[in-house]
């Protein structure tokens, strides 16, 4: 077992096991926010297929699906952070958080280019 990070009145903040349970509950939210997206992402399309057109439908579950995945993604950073900075601190797992945070902040934006036809950086019309 690895050494606590640090230790605040008897409670081990830094501890592998505690750590671990976070950020794994963590990710079992973003799982959740993914899943939930699809069967709303789904409803959605259905609703808007018999209320207006195929195009109609297909952008409300592009919307739907977005929005989870952009939750999910950032669910997903925050346990990376968690896991990285508990379990071992070194250079090597710090440049493998850096290029994760990095691939999923471009998918992020990606897909908000997608959803909305800009980047996240353009001001809205």
């Amino acid at each position: 077992m690895l050494a606590p990070l640090a230790t605040e009145q008897g409670l081990t903040i830094g501890d592998f096991e505690i750590a671990r349970t976070v950020a794994e509950g963590i990710e079992i939210i973003a799982i959740a926010a993914i899943s939930i997206a699809v069967v709303a992402a789904l409803i959605g399309m259905a609703a808007g297929r018999f209320r207006s057109t195929s195009d109609v439908a297909f952008e409300t579950f592009r919307r739907y699906m977005a929005n989870g995945l952009l939750v999910a993604l950032d669910l997903l950073i925050a346990a990376d952070i968690i896991k990285t900075v508990t379990f071992e601190a070194t250079i090597e797992n710090a440049f493998v958080l850096g290029l994760l945070v990095l691939i999923r902040t471009f998918l992020s934006w990606t897909l908000i280019l997608e959803v909305e036809g800009r980047w996240p950086w353009q001001p809205t019309d």
